[in-house]
């Protein structure tokens, strides 16, 4: 955010300078998975009337510069112009902008750039664990390889490029390669598999060196499975390649490789590891130097050769799962039985770090869970999950340890056997997910509403760990298609995940080509049940891709993704009916409406059909849009009518003239409403009305489950009845979204009521309590209640729209958008509603400012606005006043909406930061507060007008 004084414009020089440069997708290595990256940036200016005209790139190759003009307003994944990027080759980029004023910019800071893939095919042999002659080794047995090495004078660069069939951690001369942990995470292991690349100079020096690996089980060797039938789905041994390239100054190169050779053993300190049992280590087994050279191995044995198959390695884009945060003990708790629980005051992913110093051999317990039942550690929710660690003391200090290879998803710790007076400074629970780029902020005059933003957030944080799971504590932690379909606008809002989702949305699509289209409900794959097209959960094939376009503006993602689009919607055209729908099939439908019985969750009020045929129509839409815009003319034509016929079949069969669904239930017209099935003004009306008034005849509590919970307050807002939806978000009654934050919640549950009034655990045998596709009603606060949201993909166009709702006094978004910080912040003031609204450089802003404003409905009822006025303009932000009429209740009403977008060179018009700006229809659907970083440094100022 940038502000000037008042001098006027032209007595100053505007500065302006390119604030971020990128190429796609990781940010957090010069490594790059493509050989021909795109390139992103971003620039900061002072101007109000400033937009890109074009931008020059400079490339650095081996000491000779070349350059290419890229013309035009574009900065988003903009394709790399020059010769593609030689596997391991070094590169430097620069961009420099001209803006419309006519000056340009200095060079950016140099972007180093290296291809991070290898040349060929690996060289590199798949080893694994001794397992000694007629014995039977444990499932996933942990161990450690090493291996001898010389290195030559005048080494210029060594790389590491290592996978595994498991989990490992590489360590060259006593040293960690890297942070990253649970490496190389989980993907679908038959099809594909994910490398790293790390630049490990610095560790080398001239002669002997070693190189070791830990190595355990993960994801590979664990058993997936319900109600004892849990089996290995992959293998039952862990296996790694590794190769390390040598390069040196004289051109020459060398080639470490794992092989048979190396040494190994399983009589280490890792005595046990597994995602779902947790972690057993015997410090006294641990071995000094052992992967340093000159450590004596000669008791270890020979690396086992894993002839298995092994899928292609290539270098992740997702960025890696990371130690993010610690956080402190809050309370020490002593249950009834006499057991030290800690607090750490949040549900959170990842494990413990413990510090502590003892007798040799003394063996502490951890066990950890969620949730507190009758005072001690609720349990039984984990299922079959042991979710305990043991660490066994080696007596020679103080020690310090945290697990390696597993994660749990827990607030409270218990501790067992510690030895002596329990310190909790000495225990800090570390938290683990992939370490995306955090891109979004909400804050508002409810602490209620802020913890629940909040909920969503850490329901996020602990579900995107390697792949975007259902939950992370009990013996599951899979990768459900149906949550992240309906979570995947909340999740891109908080989140950079292009890289992530993208990374993910590949497995799916290779998962689906084993199944003539048909999507698995869980990718990776690994049930082995529901095999036919289910509703809401394979449609993640259309609609995340779709989100990722809408949020990103990734053509080339879209583009990537299009045959699994299309292979979907083909699947779903084999199983439909005479009648043109997608009927009388097994579906999960509304999974877990709060009517379903405990131990039928699929038995939702609204009929599985109506959501089967809903979802056929929204992939068959979604289909002809992307076809559409990837200018596929034969495939728009053909989706498009295919989806129109089901649409009007849809109607035929479920509607009544009326504009009742034969299902009445809030899920069912919130879909008819949100999926565009209904499009006849007189028929949404009567949709939304009795939307509302089931909601009011509901009591204003939840009445929708998976499918319709994300949709229910959209299809609220669109046909005028903002009031109810804000009654459904501020209910504190169960079932609601604030009934959990009312009773402790720091995460999402699995279900509305996973602690029952009474303080009970839900007897049902899923009971998680963070589970976060619930918490997607965090785009709708994000996109309605602050009033921010994308007019265009990525963002090129940015709608304000804030609905003000009439229990709040002021409530603020900003979103890190691919061009740059947009930011909404609305504030009451007697009978006023003041506005600020900053856009990217490149934007401009008509909407707000002035202009007879819609009519809208409040919380409270119907009423006009009056207009708005102009504010002062400072730099991209610009404050507004709007002056409300008075309703029926005498409150003011909501706010009207604006866009703003990039605009073409002499497209006209005047404004703040140059972009195209509109007024559209306000009916369109569209803790501590939780605040941008930026604005914490302005010591979170809160204006109630315009900045002096």
């Amino acid at each position: 955010m940038t502000s000037t004084s008042l001098t006027p414009q032209s007595a100053i020089r505007q500065q302006t300078a390119v604030s971020r440069f990128s190429a796609e997708y990781r940010t957090d290595t010069p490594f790059v998975a493509d050989p021909r990256p795109r390139l992103s940036w971003i620039t900061a200016t002072d101007s109000t009337d400033w937009q890109q005209t074009q931008a020059e790139l400079r490339l650095t190759r081996g000491g000779t510069a070349e350059s290419r003009v890229h013309c035009g307003t574009e900065s988003v994944l903009v394709e790399w112009p020059f010769k593609a990027i030689a596997a391991g080759e070094q590169v430097e980029v620069e961009v420099r902008i001209t803006g419309n004023d006519g000056d340009t910019t200095d060079w950016s800071e140099p972007l180093t750039l290296v291809g991070g893939f290898v040349d060929g095919r690996w060289q590199a042999t798949a080893i694994s664990l001794p397992v000694p002659a007629g014995k039977q080794a444990p499932l996933g047995r942990p161990g450690q390889l090493r291996n001898e090495f010389t290195v030559g004078d005048g080494l210029a660069k060594a790389t590491l490029f290592a996978t595994a069939h498991g989990v490992y951690q590489a360590e060259i001369n006593g040293t960690e390669v890297d942070d990253q942990v649970l490496k190389p995470g989980w993907t679908a292991y038959a099809d594909r598999l994910n490398h790293e690349t790390t630049d490990v100079t610095a560790l080398l020096t001239p002669g002997a060196n070693a190189i070791g690996v830990w190595l355990a089980g993960g994801w590979f060797t664990e058993k997936y499975g319900f109600h004892g039938f849990a089996k290995p789905f992959y293998g039952e041994q862990p296996s790694v390649k590794v190769e390390l390239h040598l390069e040196y100054a004289d051109g020459t190169r060398e080639t470490v490789t794992s092989s048979p050779t190396w040494r190994a053993t399983t009589a280490g300190p890792l005595v046990s590891s597994g995602i779902y049992a947790g972690e057993s280590f015997d410090a006294r087994r641990a071995e000094a130097g052992w992967s340093q050279p000159g450590f004596d191995d000669a008791h270890w044995h020979p690396a086992a050769v894993d002839a298995g198959k092994w899928a292609a390695a290539t270098p992740a884009i997702a960025p890696p799962v990371r130690r993010i945060e610690e956080l402190p003990v809050v309370e020490v708790l002593t249950t009834p039985s006499g057991a030290t629980v800690l607090d750490f005051g949040q549900n959170l992913v990842g494990r413990l770090r413990i510090r502590v110093s003892g007798a040799a051999g003394h063996i502490i317990t951890l066990r950890h869970a969620e949730v507190l039942e009758d005072g001690e550690l609720s349990l039984r929710p984990l299922r079959q999950a042991a979710a305990t660690d043991t660490y066994t003391l080696a007596g020679d200090g103080e020690e310090e340890w945290e697990p390696s290879f597993t994660f749990h998803g827990f607030r409270y710790a218990q501790v067992d056997n510690w030895p002596g007076a329990l310190n909790p400074a000495a225990i800090a629970a570390v938290v683990i997910h992939n370490d995306m780029r955090r891109t979004g902020w909400f804050a508002c005059s409810d602490p209620l509403l802020n913890r629940l933003h909040e909920n969503a957030l850490w329901g996020m944080r602990g579900n995107f760990l390697a792949l975007p799971t259902d939950c992370p504590q009990r013996d599951e932690r899979l990768g459900w298609t149906g949550d992240i379909q309906v979570f995947s606008p909340t999740a891109s809002y908080l989140y950079d995940t292009l890289g992530f989702l993208g990374s993910w949305l590949e497995d799916l699509a290779l998962e689906q080509g084993h199944r003539n289209g048909v999507v698995p409900i869980i990718v990776p794959s690994v049930l082995g049940m529901l095999e036919s097209p289910v509703a809401a959960w394979g449609d993640a094939a259309t609609v995340v891709p779709w989100v990722l376009f809408e949020r990103f503006g990734d053509t080339g993602l879209l583009r990537r993704q299009y045959a699994s689009m299309r292979d979907w919607a083909d699947a779903l055209l084999k199983v439909r009916n005479s009648s043109g729908l997608w009927q009388g099939q097994m579906q999960l439908g509304d999974w877990l409406d709060p009517a379903a019985p405990p131990d039928k969750p699929g038995a939702a009020r609204t009929h599985g059909d109506i959501v089967a045929s809903a979802y056929l129509f929204r992939s068959l839409d979604l289909v002809a849009k992307a076809a559409a815009i990837l200018g596929s003319d034969a495939d728009h034509a053909k989706y498009a009518v295919l989806a129109e016929d089901t649409r009007q079949a849809f109607l035929a069969e479920y509607v009544t003239p009326s504009g009742r669904i034969v299902s009445d239930a809030q899920t069912a017209y919130s879909l008819a409403l949100m999926f565009g099935i209904s499009t006849d003004p007189s028929q949404r009306r009567a949709m939304g009305g009795r939307l509302a008034e089931l909601a009011r005849l509901g009591g204003y509590r939840i009445a929708t489950g998976f499918v319709g919970t994300p949709l229910i307050a959209d299809a609220l807002t669109a046909t005028g009845h903002l009031d109810a939806a804000e009654r459904l978000l501020t209910q504190t009654e169960c079932p609601s979204w604030l009934y959990p934050v009312t009773h402790g919640a720091t995460t999402i549950w699995e279900r509305w009521d996973s602690i029952l009034e009474d303080g009970s655990v839900n007897p049902g045998e899923m009971t998680s309590f963070n589970h976060y596709a619930l918490g997607a009603i965090a785009d709708w606060m994000h996109r309605t209640v602050a009033g921010l949201a994308p007019a265009a993909p990525g963002y090129r166009k940015v709608r304000i729209a804030p609905r003000p709702l009439a229990s709040l006094q002021h409530a603020s978004t900003s979103h890190e958008t691919p061009y740059g910080l947009a930011r909404v912040a609305w504030k009451r003031a007697g009978d006023r509603v003041l506005v600020e609204a900053t856009v990217p450089p490149g934007h401009r802003r008509r909407g707000l400012a002035s202009g007879r404003l819609r009519r809208v409905r409040s919380g409270l009822g119907p009423a006009p606005l009056g207009r708005a006025r102009h504010g002062v303009r400072r730099g991209n932000r610009r404050c507004f006043t709007a002056h409300p009429a008075r309703g029926h209740h005498g409150r003011p009403a909501g706010l009207c909406r604006g866009v703003a977008g990039h605009r073409s060179p002499g497209s006209g018009g005047r404004g703040g930061i140059p972009q195209r700006h509109r007024l559209v229809s306000a009916d369109d659907p569209g803790p501590e507060p939780d605040l941008h970083p930026a604005l914490r440094q302005e010591g979170h100022r809160r204006r109630a007008g315009c900045p002096q």
